[in-house]
């Protein structure tokens, strides 16, 4: 099995797009802890954001970056939206 670091190393990924997609990673993760928190399925979460299930599906499963309008719409519902602050500095 082929190991994340020689991917990264293949696809000659910069460090700063490496960091972006952590932080898509990490949202997602949250999107679907939040989701799971509230005890709803995927299928629960698309009726109340007026989507079609696969849309969670695929973001869920980071198929494609998520556009700010359908996270905006999928998050209202779970009682959450997005908020820009200042990122934590790496020693």
């Amino acid at each position: 099995m082929t190991e994340w670091r020689e991917v990264r190393k293949e696809l000659n990924i910069s460090a700063e797009d490496e960091n972006l997609i952590e932080l898509e990673k990490e949202l997602l993760r949250t999107l679907v802890q939040l989701r799971e928190e509230k005890g709803l399925t995927q299928a629960q979460l698309a009726e109340l954001c007026h989507v079609k299930q696969p849309v969670i599906a695929r973001m869920e499963s980071a198929a494609h970056s998520p556009q700010i309008d359908s996270l905006l719409k999928i998050l209202a519902p779970l009682g959450y939206t997005l908020k820009i602050v200042p990122m934590k500095k790496k020693r």
